[in-house]
């Protein structure tokens, strides 16, 4: 995966003594004269010809800077086909609505007719005049301080965003140690703080009984043991994990391009939202009046067309397909750009890297990102319509059942990990990118799960403690400028709200950094070479497959 001039003159990148002794065999990779091994024969048992068994030939695996064929074609056609059934079917909706339908309460049986026939109407609706005396109320003040919360908070959360990348950037091992206690302290401070401050308001203290409040006091306590309980298990692997993040801060840093891009997508995914929830509401408005019988008398109902229902499931179901779509671009568009700063020389940022992802998210490999979008929509609705049944088959049976679909929507998650990021770095079809990075972490005894999942649990903390700081402060300013009273801790909840939701953004991305560079190590490893020494320095601690340790033999330098 070197460049042209390395591969002519010879020349390798350096090998660390760890690579050299414990990689085994490269994958999708032949050995040639200009190979970046040392010049001792390698000893191994005669195996048999793979040319035979295997008739997939190994490939050198690298970043595909060429053209790039498109992939997973019927699955991008499938998803063009439903987005087009359902503006289609709701530009319908909107030119055959019924008009009367606001009006259903002004409509009458006539016995003659035996139909409905509308009557005078209302001059107002009792509802918008309810709606009306609400939104006029004495409360517009809390709305307004509101909505001036939330804006001054969505402008001031992109710097805190920046801000946060520089400390960890900067100061990892600092943040997540100085943090690491307030993970406890905050927690308990605002569960004392609201029992004594409920215990002290008549209004609260009556809502919440005394039982109620010290059991909820209990719970939260019990939670926080917990967390206790998990860093302290968990101690020896919090330097590693420190060092895991402060790598992956530093390759988000040499991309802050990405900051732009993908609120942007996001951006555009609410605009095509907008006509669908439009769609949506008028299909509701297709229909006709008609009488029903009940308890002997006639009354006039709303019954919907009969399409209206099947509209509703192929949007809703449209929807939730763009979602995972555009969740799965979004990645794709992350671990290609980082692949491409991982795979340069000397640290140097490549040119329009984020303009290429993108032109291969959304181009050749629009296929791709669909299926990848359609299994992970999948495991969501299969697992919501698990949980939400009903107990209707008794004992053991049920349990084992849950216990089955649970595991097929486990494997399947774990399928799809890191095989979107291997699509984005060699552009191969999906099923292709699963089998090939199977291979290529079980081949360099490396576990095809994420040892530092923790990394996401203490990055969830610091943005757990940045939000409640925040939200501490907001709290204090509006107790100083405001007389609120009781609902000012409801405005800088919301303003706690929102700060955890951008900066789950965040942590949404660095996690993404955190797999497409751990896949780039695995590529490097196969390969043994060494294109980000930092990267390698804190890899090399993980540990191995034990599982796939007996599978392969080791590789021994002749001396």
């Amino acid at each position: 995966m070197g460049s042209t001039e390395e591969e002519t003159t010879g020349t390798a990148k350096p090998i660390t003594p760890y690579d050299a002794a414990s990689s085994s065999e490269p994958l999708l990779f032949k050995p040639n004269a200009s190979s970046t091994y040392p010049s001792p024969p390698i000893e191994e048992p005669p195996q048999p010809d793979r040319s035979e068994s295997e008739p997939t030939q190994f490939i050198q695996i690298s970043f595909n800077y060429g053209p790039r064929p498109f992939k997973d074609l019927p699955f991008l056609f499938v998803f063009l086909l439903s987005i087009l059934c359902t503006f289609a079917f709701g530009i319908f909706s909107i030119f055959h609505r019924n008009h009367n339908y606001s009006n259903v309460s002004t409509f009458t049986y006539d016995s003659s007719s035996s139909s409905c026939v509308q009557g005078i109407s209302l001059s107002s609706n009792p509802i918008w005049v309810l709606k009306t005396s609400v939104f006029s109320s004495s409360s517009s003040s809390l709305w307004t301080y509101v909505a001036w919360t939330l804006v001054i908070t969505l402008v001031l959360s992109a710097p805190i965003c920046f801000l946060l990348l520089l400390l960890l950037k900067h100061y990892t091992k600092q943040i997540v140690y100085v943090l690491l206690p307030f993970f406890v302290i905050v927690p308990i401070f605002f569960d004392v703080y609201w029992f004594v401050a409920c215990t002290l308001s008549s209004s609260c203290s009556d809502t919440f009984p005394l039982v109620y409040r010290i059991l909820l006091l209990v719970f939260v306590l019990l939670g926080v043991g917990v967390i206790v309980w998990i860093f302290l298990a968990n101690w020896h692997r919090i330097e590693l994990t420190v060092r895991i993040i402060g790598v992956a801060t530093y390759a988000l840093s040499r991309n802050l391009g990405l900051f732009l891009v993908i609120p942007l997508l996001t951006a555009g995914l609410v605009v095509y939202y907008a006509p669908i929830v439009v769609f949506l509401v008028f299909s509701t408005f297709n229909g006709k009046i008609v009488a029903k019988e009940l308890n002997g008398e006639y009354t006039c109902v709303w019954k919907q067309d009969s399409w209206v229902p099947a509209y509703f499931t192929l949007a809703i179901l449209t929807m939730l397909w763009s979602l995972t779509t555009m969740v799965e671009a979004q990645v794709y568009v992350i671990s290609g750009t980082i692949a491409q700063w991982y795979f340069s020389k000397d640290d140097e940022k490549p040119h329009r890297s984020i303009r290429r992802s993108l032109r291969n998210a959304f181009g050749h490999s629009s296929g791709t990102v669909c299926l990848s979008g359609l299994l992970i929509c999948v495991v969501r609705v299969v697992r919501a319509a698990v949980d939400s049944a009903k107990e209707d088959v008794p004992g053991i049976v049920n349990l084992v059942l849950r216990c089955c679909v649970n595991a097929l929507m486990s494997a399947i998650e774990f399928l799809n990990k890191f095989t979107i990021n291997f699509a984005a770095i060699t552009g191969e079809a999906y099923c292709t990118a699963a089998r090939m990075t199977y291979e290529l972490l079980r081949r360099n005894l490396l576990s095809a799960v994420f040892v530092e999942t923790i990394s996401t649990r203490l990055l969830a903390g610091v943005i757990f403690v940045f939000s409640a700081v925040y939200a501490i402060v907001v709290c204090a300013i509006l107790k100083g400028v405001s007389d609120l009273g009781d609902n000012t801790y409801i405005v800088a909840g919301l303003a706690w709200v929102l700060l955890i939701v951008v900066l789950s953004f965040f942590v949404h991305v660095l996690d993404e950094v955190i797999d497409t560079v751990y896949i780039c190590y695995a590529i490097d490893r196969d390969k043994g070479e060494v294109y980000k020494q930092e990267v390698h320095d804190v890899c090399a601690h993980l540990p191995i497959s034990r599982n796939s340790r007996s599978s392969f033999p080791s590789r021994t330098l002749g001396v």
